[in-house]
This record gives structure tokens, sequence and C-alpha cells, in this order.
């Protein structure tokens, strides 16, 4: 993988996570959750076209079709999780 496709990954990534907290909302914590969330469902997405050689809507090396939809499904997940509240004695 090339520094450019890289960059353009991370970048895409880090969008996708800004635009799930401009729907979602809340503070800079889940700011940061959800652009980590972002980037870890999306380089998993890609890490997992990439070993099993699916060309879904790639974009060069990038396995970008596979990667945004696993970056969704990352940032649906820990949006779910982020919503279970712990009760105080």
């Amino acid at each position: 993988m090339t520094l450019p496709t890289f960059i353009f990954g991370m970048l895409i990534s880090t969008l996708y996570g800004a635009a799930f907290h401009l729907f979602r909302g809340g503070g800079l914590g889940r700011l940061i959750l959800y652009i980590l969330l972002g980037w870890i469902g999306f380089w998993a997405g890609h890490a997992l076209a990439d070993k099993f050689s699916w060309t879904f809507a790639s974009l060069g090396p990038l396995h970008l079709g596979v990667a945004t939809i696993s970056s969704f499904i990352f940032l649906l997940i820990g949006y779910w999780l982020s919503l279970v509240e712990v009760e105080g004695d």
C-alpha cells in the first residue's frame, strides 16, 4: 500500500466517524470514539477484503466498498454498546 492510499483511507474513515457524530450527536468524547471506531472498522474491512481478495468497489489498491461497510458496522455496534448505562450503588 502506498502512502497516498493510506492517507486517503485515513481521510475517508475520519469523515465516516465525523459524519456519524454529526448524525448521532454527543460531546467531544463521543467524537473521538466515533473517529476511532471509523478507523478500526475501515482498516479491518480493508484487511479482510485484502485477505480474501474481494474487489467490491475497490479504488486502486484500497478496498473501499468492504472497508466502508465494515466501518459502518463498527460505528453502529460501538454506538449501541455506548448506550449502556452503569447503575451506581
